[in-house]
């Protein structure tokens, strides 16, 4: 059969389908790019600071495209309103994040909280590998730079006990801390006093968090297809060896000569060395 595939006219052919199977490749490596498309991209706006109190507002539902927001705000924390959060790794590491509430200089007042009322924003500050690391959070004034992030869900039928949370959940943080606060929370990146940077105790490390990625839809159609494309290009292929195959096929044909033994031959009247059986 090799020598038949080695015709020029099987040889170009088998270049044609190479080069059809190579585009149908091609179209379905687009489709499958196609197929994987993000829900929301990524703005670069949201590394750009922008005030808390012009991002956010309490008392409201945490809109999505705010999250991952760099914001900006000046207040005071509270020493006494501060937990940890287990289950938070950090280089591989798992610990705990210290989370603090956040008094918001400007912020709006909720009706009903009173004039002396404040509104506040859990803030995680930093990571820490044990509990007992956590210190507590400046004094006086603060400028605070950090990701905005929504409010997590609490863990169901879970008490993480005294000094601790299941969750930065601000459902959970505002009841037992007894405050106002925003929708969200915020991961920090820098703190300022009067101007100079507020350094971290050498035990607690800074977050850091980076934006997340999008998340992902997947367009089944376009998948399809992808897959659509791969089976024509085998198609191809299988398509020249079958051409191929019937060619050998009718060489062997001919190849065969008409005396060979067990050739049927029908005996005639003519021959005198021929009988007819009855």
């Amino acid at each position: 059969m090799l020598k038949t595939a080695l015709k020029p006219r099987w040889i170009a052919g088998l270049v044609f389908a190479l080069l059809l199977s190579g585009v149908f490749v091609l179209l379905s490596q687009w489709q499958f790019g196609r197929s994987t498309q993000s829900e929301v991209p990524v703005s670069p706006q949201i590394e750009e600071t922008k005030a808390l109190t012009t991002v956010l507002q309490p008392g409201t539902f945490f809109p999505g495209a705010v999250a991952d927001q760099m914001v900006s705000a000046t207040g005071s924390y509270d020493p006494a309103k501060q937990v940890v959060v287990e289950g938070r790794l950090k280089d591989g590491k798992k610990g705990y994040w210290v989370v603090s509430a956040f008094a918001v200089d400007g912020a709006p007042v909720l009706r009903g909280a009173g004039a002396s009322a404040r509104t506040w924003i859990p803030v995680a500050r930093a990571w820490v590998a044990e509990p007992g690391q956590a210190v507590p959070p400046p004094s006086g004034t603060i400028e605070l730079t950090g990701r905005l992030l929504p409010s997590e869900a609490p863990l169901p039928n879970v008490d993480a006990g005294a000094g601790r949370a299941s969750a930065v959940s601000v459902a959970e943080l505002i009841n037992r801390w007894d405050v106002s606060s925003y929708p969200g929370f915020v991961a920090a990146s820098a703190e300022s006093s009067g101007g100079k940077a507020v350094d971290l105790p050498v035990d607690m490390k800074p977050l850091n968090i980076p934006a997340q990625p999008p998340a992902q839809q997947i367009n089944w159609l376009n998948l399809f297809y992808s897959v659509e494309w791969v089976v024509f290009a085998g198609f191809a292929l299988y398509i020249w060896w079958r051409l191929v195959a019937d060619d050998y096929r009718r060489d062997l044909e001919e190849d065969v000569p008409d005396d060979e033994p067990g050739h049927d031959e029908t005996p005639t009247a003519s021959d005198p060395e021929q009988k007819v059986q009855p």
